[in-house]
């Protein structure tokens, strides 16, 4: 715990674009896909794109979606 405290001050020290290199490399770190649930969203889609070309899927537009298009 004592190494993560000093670590943490060490970082707090650091200039700006040095804490986004080590931010971004901790949140690289984190994220690691679970190969599951990338297979089942994998799926997922494929399922429904053969649905979409099976006219079995009704679309909705964007601006129906999320309302009206800016002016």
């Amino acid at each position: 715990m004592a190494s993560t405290k000093k670590l943490i001050s060490e970082a707090l020290h650091l200039k700006p674009a040095e804490k986004f290199i080590v931010i971004e490399a901790l949140i690289q770190s984190l994220d690691i896909p679970d190969p599951k649930i990338q297979e089942a969203w994998a799926k997922e889609a494929e399922k429904r794109l053969a649905a979409y070309k099976a006219g079995e899927l009704e679309t909705v537009s964007f601006t129906d979606m999320f309302g009206k298009e800016s002016d």
